[in-house]
Parts: C-alpha cells; structure tokens; sequence
C-alpha cells in the first residue's frame, strides 16, 4: 500500500515547504526573516505559513531522519554515550533538557523534564536505550541521578565520569543555545520538548564536521545531505 502522500492539498509546493522548514530549523532565524529571505527569491510566504509549515512537517522530517539514524547505530558497536542536561526556562520557570551524544558528537536523544532527580534521568535513558540500543560507556558529570538510574537499568559499571569527560556533550549544547536566543525562549514546555527533538536531527543531518574532510570531500558530503533533504516525506 502506497504511503499517503503528506504535501496533498497544499497549493505551495513541496520544494518550498522543504526549504522553508530547514532555513528555520536549521539557522537562527526568525520566522520573519525566512519570510524575507525567502521574498529575495521570488517567494511570495507569510511568516505564519513557515510556522504552520515547520510545525506540521518538521516533526515528520525529524523522525525520519531519526529512524535512518537508529538503525544504522543498532547495527553496530556504540562506544560512548556522552550525557549531560541543561538549564531552559519556559515563561520564567526552569526546566531541564537532556540529552545524548554519541563519540562522533550527534546528538541521539532530547528530552525535557521539570526537575532533576533520578525518576527524570531514568526516564530518560530508558527512552534513549529503547530507540538505540545500550553503549558500552555512559559519560556523565558527577550528578548522583546518573549512577542511581544507571544502577537501576544495570549499568552501574559503564559510568565515568571526570573534569573534562563530558567536554563532547557540554560543546553540544552551544548550537541549540543559539537557536533558543534567535527564538527568544520558549513560551510553553510543550514546544520546548518539539522544538528540541526537531533541531537535533535536522543538525545532526547537515552536520559535516567540514574541519576534518578537504574542500572536495566536505562539498560532497553537503550535497549528499541536501539531496537527501529534498527527498524527506515523498510519497
């Protein structure tokens, strides 16, 4: 049975739609200035219709880059997992982001909580191990709800933790830290939690690490992700 096609009945085209969502995710943007951007090239939007849009398709461009991501990690060895939460705040009140990193610094997981104890981190990982298998190493900062909710899974003797260990996950957090400036915070939990679960895959995705491949094979690897963009929810 074929997949229902999800850019039916949008008059804008499916290219746009595309393009639209992963200048906001993607970049520090407003909507208004992808509204803009967009208007350069001919593009006649409202910054509403890019909210609509990121909001109904950038979760389904998420999951399947997430999908894609999941099944080649649980086909073979994990080495590290990088752990670490960060501080949000939601319409003044403080929340907590979590988040996995694997040894190549993508992000594996994002999951927002309201405090920051061994129920939430349990939560967490219990989340994080169901979609990605378990690592050989968790790599964690000295909080004690990473060795309770570890004991509780059996992974008491994978932890370690150091000074300057969990570097990887700590310098993960900068790109989000900007997005959420160019944003102005968040308003509601909820949109914090859909925010960050969409921004981790699409960075991931255009990810490419540019210091450690020549000019040649960095432009290769863009093009490839690109390519791989425009294909995302085809019917």
């Amino acid at each position: 049975m074929p997949k229902p096609d999800p850019f039916k009945y949008f008059k804008t085209s499916r290219e746009i739609i595309r393009l639209a969502v992963m200048m906001y995710v993607r970049f520090p943007l407003s909507l208004r200035n992808v509204e803009d951007l967009l208007h350069e090239r001919g593009i006649e939007i409202s910054h509403e219709s890019v909210r609509f849009w990121w909001n109904r398709f950038g979760p389904m461009f998420a999951a399947e880059i997430r999908k894609k991501r999941a099944e080649r990690l649980r086909s073979g060895p994990q080495w590290y997992w990088h752990i670490d939460e960060m501080f949000v705040k939601t319409n003044g009140v403080r929340h907590y982001l979590w988040r996995a990193v694997d040894q190549e610094g993508e992000v594996l997981e994002s999951f927002v909580t309201k405090a920051r104890d061994k129920k939430a981190a349990l939560k967490f990982l219990k989340k994080t191990m169901k979609r990605y298998g378990r690592p050989h190493i968790f790599v964690t900062d000295k909080l004690r709800s990473y060795g309770a909710a570890l004991k509780e899974v059996g992974a008491a003797g994978r932890q370690e933790t150091g000074r300057w260990r969990n570097n990887r996950a700590e310098n993960s957090h900068l790109p989000f830290r900007r997005r959420e400036r160019a944003m102005q915070r968040f308003r509601r939990m909820r949109s914090l939690q859909m925010f960050a679960a969409v921004h981790a895959p699409v960075f991931n995705h255009f990810n490419s690490e540019r210091s450690f491949y020549s000019r040649a094979n960095f432009k290769l690897k863009r093009a490839a992700a690109l390519a791989e963009w425009r294909r995302l929810g085809a019917a």
